[in-house]
């Protein structure tokens, strides 16, 4: 019987010894390659996006209720146009309605809106109907009307340019609360007068300066985070 004959390996070791010494550089420079397509992609916005959200996210764990990423912009135009810190407003949203996560937005005093506005104070006390606690007899169309609320004196405000004055608007409702607080001296310094003249109670200004100066420790960082263009 013919003894089989072995067959030559298709590469000899030292051919293949000799392309393992060719690939190492070209793996070495795909991965740089590699290494610095990623950093670059980082600096994308979906990104920064991701980091800014995590350093929040970090930084919300210091509060009790998160405050909600899409109302501090809110809260930071409102600074800019009325002087009044964004992170007062913070702080009253927060009591008023627990960042607008109660299950009705209006108290049983009836208060209204994310701020929680009483009607007249809100449309004006000039109006007809208004004495008391403020409830008055509104309609909502008179409420929500720029045009009345400028007629008796109100501090409802058009953030947004619709036409409307809505306490139920998110920017609307902050607005408001920064043009009321900026008249009683937020915009100046004076945040207890401020705040003691929205609500009446020196308990509610404790309440709201407590998550004012929480808030305000972590100004900074969380604008930093959100806006990081600030």
């Amino acid at each position: 019987m013919k003894k089989k004959k072995q067959k030559k390996p298709f590469l000899s070791p030292a051919t293949k010894l000799g392309m393992i010494f060719l690939l190492i550089p070209v793996s070495i420079t795909a991965y740089v390659l590699a290494f610095f397509a990623w950093k670059e992609l980082q600096t994308l916005s979906i990104f920064e996006k991701l980091e800014q959200r995590k350093a929040l996210a970090e930084i919300q764990q210091n509060f009790d209720i998160e405050i909600p990423e899409e109302y501090i912009s809110v809260y930071v135009a409102a600074e800019e146009k009325y002087g009044v810190p964004w992170t007062l407003l913070a702080a009253h949203h927060r009591i008023e309605t627990r960042f607008s996560t109660m299950k009705s937005l209006v108290s049983p005093a009836g208060a209204e809106g994310h701020m929680q506005f009483m009607p007249c104070t809100f449309v004006g006390w000039d109006h007809p109907t208004c004495s008391g606690l403020g409830k008055g007899d509104i309609s909502s169309s008179e409420l929500k009307n720029p045009a009345t609320i400028k007629k008796y004196g109100g501090y409802g405000i058009d953030a947004n340019g619709d036409g409307k004055a809505d306490p139920y608007d998110i920017e609307d409702a902050v607005y408001s609360a920064a043009n009321y607080l900026s008249k009683y001296g937020a915009a100046s310094g004076d945040l207890k007068r401020a705040v003691f003249n929205y609500n009446h109670s020196d308990k509610y200004v404790e309440d709201v300066l407590y998550f004012y100066n929480l808030y305000n420790g972590f100004n900074t960082e969380i604008k930093e985070a959100v806006l990081p263009n600030t």
